[in-house]
């Protein structure tokens, strides 16, 4: 009732005055109802607004939830993997003690390996100068005679072939010798029989040999000259004069030719023998008259024609033209270096002995030398 006159107040003043009640009273219950809609649209975004809400939140805490599961397995993964690379580390450990230990060991090894192989070498050094000693011994002794003997021979017979032969001797026998300090001695050797070599005196093996052959031949030799044709007939005046008057021109050769023929060859051999005897006691003028009358021997009394006559000649020819005692080096050097060699080593040599001293038994005495002794009580 009281709200009428706010109503009536609010409406135009043109309204006519007789309006019905009804008619007053719609606008109210019009306003009620939009009032009413609102609230049910209020209600309904409200509900709609809370429903949201309510989604966005069991959606978040889905989401939590899966990402704290996730979260938890990789933590679980995570605690996994630490636990074997831990036991991983704990055997990679045990594995490096183990090798320390092998390593260790072999190391021990390797020093006692080293220490006894040390004490091989030494004991196989011993050995091999103890071999050695007197193999080297015999070589250098063997060295030294043969190098005397070579510059005594070439001192006193002039004989080089001798002294080459004693040096290809003493080089050989210091081939054998493993030392190798002497090896310069060697190459002194070398010099020394290149020079005697350079010389080229005569062998005289060999001349010996060739004037062997030569007397050997002499029985094949012919004192009859091979027959020459005429190129000319005689005159009758010179076949006249000829049954009177016979004229030579052979002097000594002729006589000798006329001897008989055995004694050409035993004067032909004589002088051979002759030419041996000063080839040996190098007598170089000796041998060359010996074989100058040899030579004149086999041409007056033989066909130097034939061919063992032209052999017999090109022999003593070739001996004659070989010098006997050419100018020879002079020796020695070989010998003084070896020698003084050998002296430095013996110096040398009572050290070495001294550095390892012979066993000895409890007395004091030597085992070898109480032996003896044992057997004699």
């Amino acid at each position: 009732m009281s709200e009428t006159p706010e109503i009536t107040q609010s409406l135009p003043v043109a309204e006519p005055m007789n309006v019905a009640p009804a008619q007053r009273i719609a606008p109210p219950r019009r306003r009620v109802g939009v009032a009413w809609i609102v609230a049910l649209i209020a209600i309904g975004l409200a509900a709609f607004a809370l429903w949201r809400v309510y989604v966005l939140e069991h959606t978040q805490i889905t989401a939590q939830d899966a990402a704290r599961a996730a979260l938890s397995t990789r933590i679980d993964e995570l605690a996994t993997g630490f636990a074997q690379r831990k036991h991983d580390l704990e055997s990679i450990r045990a594995r490096i003690a183990d090798a320390d230990g092998v390593n260790k060991s072999v190391r021990e090894e390797l020093l006692g390996l080293g220490e006894r192989s040390r004490h091989l070498e030494d004991a196989v050094a011993n050995l091999a100068e103890q071999r050695l000693t007197g193999r080297d011994a015999l070589a250098l002794n063997e060295a030294e005679f043969v190098l005397a003997q070579a510059q005594e021979r070439l001192a006193l017979f002039h004989d080089a072939q001798a002294a080459i032969s004693a040096y290809r001797l003493a080089d050989s026998a210091l081939a054998a010798a493993e030392d190798p300090v002497f090896s310069s001695v060697r190459q002194t050797i070398g010099a020394e029989l290149h020079a005697l070599e350079a010389s080229k005196p005569i062998e005289t093996a060999a001349a010996i040999a060739a004037l062997e052959r030569v007397r050997g031949a002499l029985p094949a030799l012919s004192n009859e000259p091979t027959a020459v044709a005429e190129t000319t007939a005689p005159s009758r005046w010179e076949g006249f004069l000829a049954q009177f008057v016979h004229v030579s021109h052979e002097g000594d050769v002729g006589a000798h030719a006329n001897r008989d023929i055995g004694l050409a060859r035993a004067l032909v051999a004589i002088d051979l023998r002759s030419a041996e005897a000063a080839l040996l006691g190098r007598d170089e003028d000796g041998l060359k008259s010996a074989l100058a009358r040899a030579r004149a021997g086999l041409v007056a009394g033989f066909d130097v024609q034939s061919a063992p006559a032209t052999a017999a000649l090109a022999e003593i020819d070739r001996i004659a033209s070989q010098p006997l005692a050419p100018a020879l080096p002079e020796l020695g050097s070989a010998l003084k270096e070896l020698r003084n060699l050998r002296a430095t080593r013996a110096l040398a040599q009572p050290r070495m002995i001294q550095s390892t001293p012979a066993p000895t038994d409890g007395k004091g005495t030597d085992n070898a030398a109480s032996t003896p002794g044992g057997d004699d009580a």
